[in-house]
């Protein structure tokens, strides 16, 4: 578990990641901790795996200051979704998400909604996070594109980010902030996530947030990374391969 504490400034909403080991050798997960002046919302929360993490992660970030009023979940792969239910028991707060991926959770089938299949998105998947029966909860609130933050004490609104899964969120600040789910990732650059549902819808997003004002982005995976990094497709371009000749 990694926590990197932002440096304190007179900026209105604060962004701490907290890095969270996956099982299995699957990488890092990020989760995000948004404080403004009134309150605090937990972006996503890992897979159930972590809990121990993250637990400690959130008990050292909520010493002090505004309380945790709400975690949202930007979409309901389990690798993101796995605390959600033991964090919002343990604190009193409520799970918000978009209705499109509420089945995920609900379910523990990650295939629910999506066009892509494929066998680590069912059972298999669940069981290797650690996402039993018991940890299958249904979301009290279900947010739309540009909903506001507000009431919850930060300033930040909702972005229906498609691509990735159906209902895939992005929550963007006053400040320009973008924590973008798995849209983007920067697991060796800054890109379009290699699991997507729908390229296209991912294409059209991207386009969608070059014409914001987006001064950093946060991704799911990955270290922070400016807009500006990603290539305009999306995609780096693909090598070409040299044909050899006939002479070799």
């Amino acid at each position: 578990m990694r926590i990197e504490r932002s440096p304190r400034s007179d900026r209105m909403t604060r962004v701490d990641p907290i890095s969270l080991r996956l099982s299995l050798g699957g990488g890092r997960v990020n989760a995000y901790l948004l404080t403004g002046e009134h309150g605090r919302v937990l972006v996503d929360t890992g897979s159930s795996c972590s809990q121990s993490a993250m637990d400690k992660a959130l008990e050292s970030l909520l010493a002090d200051g505004p309380a945790l009023r709400l975690i949202l979940l930007t979409h309901g792969d389990l690798d993101h979704a796995g605390n959600a239910a033991h964090l919002s028991e343990a604190y009193n707060v409520p799970i918000a998400m978009h209705r499109a991926d509420a089945a995920m959770v609900e379910r523990g089938d990650m295939r629910a909604g999506r066009q892509v299949r494929g066998c680590f998105l069912g059972p298999l998947g669940a069981t290797s996070m650690g996402y039993t029966r018991g940890r299958r909860f249904t979301p009290d609130i279900h947010l739309e594109d540009r909903a506001s933050l507000e009431e919850f004490g930060v300033e930040a609104a909702v972005l229906h980010l498609l691509g990735h899964s159906s209902g895939s969120l992005g929550v963007l600040t006053a400040e320009g902030d973008l924590l973008c789910g798995d849209l983007l990732d920067n697991r060796k650059r800054p890109m379009l996530s290699s699991l997507m549902d729908q390229e296209s819808a991912a294409r059209i997003t991207l386009e969608r947030l070059r014409r914001l004002d987006v001064r950093r982005v946060y991704p799911g995976h990955g270290a922070p990374f400016s807009l500006d990094e990603v290539p305009e497709s999306g995609r780096p371009p693909r090598r070409a391969h040299r044909r050899r000749s006939k002479d070799g």
